[in-house]
C-alpha cells in the first residue's frame, strides 16, 4: 500500500478541533516541524497534545501554543517555554505532568494494546498521591488538581498504576521512510518518535528521505509500517531545517 501523500496539508487535512495528538521529538530534535506548520495553517483549535515537551517559544509545538490552539498538554518537561508557563499559571492551559520514563512507557503501552501498568516511579510524590496542579484559576488558586492513583506492592516495593496512552493522531519525523510506512530515525530523534507513532490511531510521518519499498534493510527498520498510515516526503530545505535549542561557544 502506497501511503505517501503529496503534501503536509493533505496528510493532516482531517485533524479537527479538539483532536488528541501524540507528537514526536525531544527538545527540538526530531520534531515534525512541517506537519506542525501545516496544522497551524489549518487553524484547528482545542488540541490535546501528548509530547515530551511543548516546544520552545517560536519553534516546534510552541508555535501552536502561542497561537492559542492547544487546550491540554501531557508532557514531562516545560522549562524552555515562557509562553507555556504564562498560559499554565494564568489558567489558560491544562497540564498533566508525567515522569519522562513513565510517559515513554505510557505511549508504548498504548501502542501495544496494554491498558495499564505498575511502576515505582512517582511513589511517595504528588505524581502518585495527587494534588499536582493540572489547571490554575485566574486568581492563582488550583482549579483542577491531579487525582490520587492506585498503589500496589510487588516484592515488597510500592508501585503506582499508570494508564497507556492512545491518541486520535500522531505526528512524527523520521530520517528515512518508504512508501509502506517503514521508518528509520536518526540518533536523538529516536527517543520519542517511535513511541508517539505507536500511540496514534492515525500516524503521519514526515521523512527527510523517501525511498521505495525494499530499499530499507528489514534489520534497519526502527518502526514497522503497520504503525504508520501516511508519509510525507520533505523538500531538501525542509529536511535541512533543524533548529538548535541552545548555542554555546567554547574558547
Amino acid at each position: 500500500m502506497d501511503k505517501a501523500k503529496q503534501s503536509a496539508a493533505e496528510a493532516i487535512a482531517d485533524i479537527g478541533d479538539g483532536a488528541s495528538l501524540a507528537v514526536g521529538g525531544f527538545g527540538l530534535s526530531g520534531v515534525p516541524n512541517t506537519l506542525i506548520a501545516a496544522l497551524l495553517a489549518r487553524g484547528v483549535r482545542g488540541l490535546q497534545v501528548v509530547s515530551n515537551n511543548c516546544g520552545v517559544d517560536g519553534a516546534g509545538l510552541g508555535t501552536l501554543l502561542a497561537a492559542g490552539r492547544i487546550a491540554r498538554v501531557t508532557g514531562s518537561y516545560i522549562g524552555e517555554n515562557k509562553e507555556f508557563g504564562r498560559q499554565y499559571l494564568g489558567g489558560e492551559l491544562e497540564v498533566e505532568l508525567v515522569p519522562q520514563g513513565t510517559l515513554a512507557e505510557r505511549l508504548r503501552a498504548g501502542g501495544c494494546g496494554i491498558p495499564a501498568f505498575f511502576t515505582p516511579a512517582g511513589v511517595g510524590t504528588q505524581v502518585a498521591d495527587g494534588g499536582l496542579p493540572r489547571r490554575y484559576a485566574a486568581d492563582g488558586r488550583v482549579a483542577v488538581p491531579s487525582p490520587a492513583k492506585e498503589i500496589r506492592t510487588f516484592d515488597g516495593l510500592e508501585h503506582v498504576l499508570e494508564y497507556g496512552i492512545t491518541t486520535d493522531f500522531a505526528l512524527v519525523r523520521a530520517a528515512k521512510g518508504d512508501r509502506h510506512g517503514n521508518l528509520v530515525f536518526s540518533k536523538t530523534s529516536r527517543n520519542f518518535n517511535p513511541l508517539a507513532a505507536m500511540a496514534g490511531r492515525v500516524t503521519v510521518a514526515e521523512v527527510e528521505e523517501l525511498v521505495e519499498p525494499g530499499e530499507i534493510d528489514p534489520d534497519a527498520v526502527h518502526l514497522p509500517g503497520v504503525f504508520v498510515q501516511r508519509v510525507v516526503a520533505l523538500t531538501p530545505g525542509q529536511a535541512a531545517d533543524k533548529p538548535i535549542e541552545k548555542r554555546t561557544v567554547r574558547g
